[in-house]
């Protein structure tokens, strides 16, 4: 319960808030995905009082609710834009993304905001990855990006008493199902989730079989061995391996 008191006397709204207040140095940089822990985390700041940007770093393969509710909740966001997109991507490093390859994450969702003070919605109940690497503050020796995650500890059932306490608005695909708010046919939803996806988006699924045959065509330009016949291959491999 959000509300409940720590050893200290305050309750978890209080204690993120005081965690971003206690590190407000500078302008944050909050990165929001379209998601019920975006929507909480802004909130947050607002409450906070401390100066932040809005910033939504877009994927190419968000889904179509996902742009539209962020432009229309958050009309003062910046959306920043990768420098190629998902499809390009594919082509240019010879393999879908998988699990353990997330190239994907790295090229369009976490370049932003390098060299500043970001702030996540990223929780431990997410993925027991999640709880064993992440913390309530990262840093980032490389490009001297800091990290503060001010909601890590919270529960999912946490985060809709938040949204229920201050009324708050919510993507309309957790209304049909959806228990996450994500890019289509990501590797980590599981083979269920992505074919769901691409049942749901089947202009997607055509756009990742086109970008599977200019890849296969970039493989054998390379001279790069493979098994695929073609892209309906690789898909169904991609889906196998993501069981």
């Amino acid at each position: 319960m959000i509300g409940q008191l720590n050893f200290e006397g305050k309750n978890k709204v209080e204690t993120a808030i005081e965690r971003i207040q206690f590190y407000a140095k500078e302008t944050y940089y909050v990165a929001i995905s379209g998601g019920k822990d975006s929507d909480v985390l802004v909130k947050l700041f607002e409450l906070s009082g401390v100066d932040y940007e809005l910033h939504h770093q877009h994927t190419t393969i968000d889904a179509p609710a996902t742009v539209n509710y962020i432009k229309e909740h958050y009309p003062n966001v910046i959306i920043d834009y990768p420098k190629l997109s998902i499809w390009q991507l594919i082509a240019k490093n010879g393999t879908p993304p998988t699990r353990l390859m997330r190239y994907c994450c790295r090229e369009l969702k976490e370049y932003g905001g390098e060299g500043r003070f970001k702030a996540l919605g990223v929780r431990w109940s997410e993925s027991s990855k999640r709880k064993n690497n992440r913390k309530m503050i990262e840093v980032c020796y490389k490009n001297d990006t800091r990290t503060l995650n001010p909601i890590v500890d919270w529960s999912d059932k946490e985060i809709w008493e938040f949204h229920k306490q201050y009324n708050l608005p919510h993507n309309e695909l957790y209304d049909q199902g959806a228990k996450r708010v994500g890019c289509i046919g990501c590797p980590q939803k599981g083979r269920k989730a992505m074919e769901l996806d691409f049942k749901t988006f089947p202009k997607y699924r055509d756009n990742y079989i086109r970008a599977f045959t200019k890849m296969l065509a970039n493989r054998e330009c390379k001279g790069l061995k493979t098994t695929w016949k073609d892209a309906e291959e690789v898909m169904a491999w991609w889906l196998k391996i993501c069981e």
